[in-house]
């Protein structure tokens, strides 16, 4: 199973730049697994198929403001930081660029005004690691999220060339957890409204934490699908949400991941475990097709990078025919002018 395998073409003006106004406007294209089959619809409509008794599982991850940027205070040079996963004792795992210029013991400065002002925020450089991944220490005064509130960005994917004037919209309206590098953005659709019809209309509303990392941003530089390294990220299921899934499921409901986030975090428990548990740790679980899919029975995702795990993921969710069915699904939507990614349209995989 070769990378090449999930590539597609894809015109540059289909990747979407900006979210919707409406978030749950969105297009939605409903993939039938068993007919091999597609449907044009819109995001509103997505409860045509999801019944009573069954639930939707959502990633309460909340993106942190990710991205800052300093200066070495000896030499100047500016360094920008991408925060990735949080080790403890005030220790980061980041992308830095440009690392090549970092040593350990090396500091940055954030957020000093004036050369003279002591920065509200210092990193030192514990190690450097490969593909631009490199350790770093904090020490602050205060309480680091909001630190962070002030001096950071939010980490949008390097495909996103405007500036996002609401940062809200890089946020579920359900999020809560902060840990993220990157939002699961299948959940961008939902709306309170809509969440609250779902659950008047008796599907379960169920959620779990999975903290987007490196995963997201990494390509697959391998030409065999098999020897691509995932990256592990962190995740948590509560017995509250393990009793409601292992409940659906034995009354014979489905279950609705929203986003590929939240069944890499399912699977990656029934795995583990053989069944659903309160359960956290990290995940490395890739993937693709030929991968026994235990718990989840319906996706909702976007639309994918071309030879990325996701897309892999996607492919292996979609039954027998798999890869092509997913394809021609993707050929479909270029055609009839879906948006594409983190801001694009939405796809139901039933």
């Amino acid at each position: 199973m070769k990378t090449d395998d999930f590539d597609y073409h894809l015109p540059e003006e289909l990747i979407a730049q900006t979210p919707l106004k409406d978030r749950s406007s969105s297009r939605l294209l409903v993939v039938d697994r068993e007919k091999e089959s597609f449907e044009d619809k819109h995001f509103t409509e997505i409860l045509e198929y999801i019944k009573p008794g069954d639930a939707l599982v959502l990633n309460e991850t909340k993106v942190i403001p990710a991205r800052i940027i300093g200066v070495k205070p000896e030499t100047g040079g500016v360094v920008e930081l991408l925060l990735l996963k949080d080790l403890g004792s005030d220790t980061w795992e980041c992308l830095a660029r440009p690392q090549k210029r970092l040593k350990i013991g090396t500091k940055i400065a954030f957020g000093a005004k004036t050369d003279k002002e002591p920065a509200p925020l210092v990193a030192t450089v514990l190690d450097t690691l490969e593909e631009g991944i490199t350790h770093v220490q904090f020490k602050y005064q205060g309480i680091f999220l909001e630190i962070l509130d002030k001096l950071g960005t939010m980490p949008l994917p390097p495909y996103i060339h405007e500036k996002l004037k609401d940062q809200g919209r890089y946020q579920t309206v359900y999020a809560k957890n902060p840990g993220s590098a990157a939002a699961p953005t299948a959940g961008l659709h939902f709306t309170p409204e809509l969440l609250r019809s779902a659950e008047k209309q008796g599907v379960k509303i169920i959620k779990i934490t999975l903290h987007v990392g490196l995963g997201t941003f990494r390509p697959v530089n391998v030409e065999d699908v098999t020897k691509h390294k995932m990256h592990t990220e962190e995740y948590f299921v509560s017995d509250k949400s393990a009793k409601e899934i292992n409940e659906i499921k034995k009354n014979g409901g489905r279950i609705f991941a929203v986003g590929t986030t939240t069944v890499r975090t399912l699977e990656t428990v029934a795995k583990k475990h053989g069944k659903i548990i309160a359960d956290s740790g990290e995940t490395d679980i890739f993937i693709y097709p030929g991968f026994k899919f235990e718990v989840v029975d319906g996706l909702i995702t976007n639309f994918h990078l071309p030879k990325s795990t996701l897309i892999m993921l996607v492919s292996a969710f979609s039954g027998p025919a798999g890869r092509d069915l997913v394809l021609k699904a993707y050929r479909h939507a270029v055609e009839e002018k879906y948006r594409f990614f983190s801001f694009g349209d939405a796809m139901l995989i039933i």
